[in-house]
């Protein structure tokens, strides 16, 4: 499996027991959609590998506790630590109206009301508040990602209709 083809689930913070089960702090906002797993690929230095999963119980309602197959003490348990989780894409639970996934409307045209602004190019969510990165004629602009901005998602037709306050793309 290529990580181009998954997204991002979590990483693993910590141990639970002496028996190697470890907490997972995911990245999402709910972690309760991610109970019945079969598997998930752990990102090491030589590429995602297959990690099968015996048991995974939600804990202190917002990390995932797991306990691998082939996981059965701490020393083991230690080596996979700060490690990355991926999922294959088509396990990602489908959105509605409004709401998207960072990868799919890479390439979308932005409009401000109905002028164009260029096409995205990227999602920077390493940011207080995640920013589009579009490129407005050979020129990269950011322009905050906030609920209140998005008047539509128009996926069919690959494009993210805003309402941005007056002179935001001006600075």
């Amino acid at each position: 499996m290529r990580k181009k083809d998954c997204f991002f689930l979590g990483t693993v913070v910590g141990k639970y027991s002496f028996k190697g089960e470890l907490l997972i702090k995911t990245d999402t906002d709910s972690p309760v959609d991610f109970l019945n797993l079969e598997s998930v690929f752990v990102d090491t230095p030589t590429g995602l590998v297959p990690y099968f999963i015996h048991k995974c119980l939600l804990h202190k309602s917002h990390l995932l506790r797991i306990h691998f197959e082939d996981i059965h003490d701490e020393q083991s348990a230690n080596a996979l630590l700060k490690k990355n989780l991926f999922l294959p894409l088509d396990l990602l639970p489908p959105l509605t109206g409004n709401k998207f996934y960072y990868h799919e409307v890479i390439g979308f045209k932005i409009y401000n009301r109905e002028k164009n602004m260029g096409t995205l190019l990227h999602v920077n969510d390493q940011t207080a508040q995640p920013l589009f990165e579009v490129d407005y004629r050979g020129k990269k602009i950011l322009i905050p990602l906030h609920d209140d901005f998005i008047i539509q998602v128009d996926k069919d037709h690959k494009k993210i209709v805003l309402d941005l306050p007056e002179g935001l793309t001006d600075l």
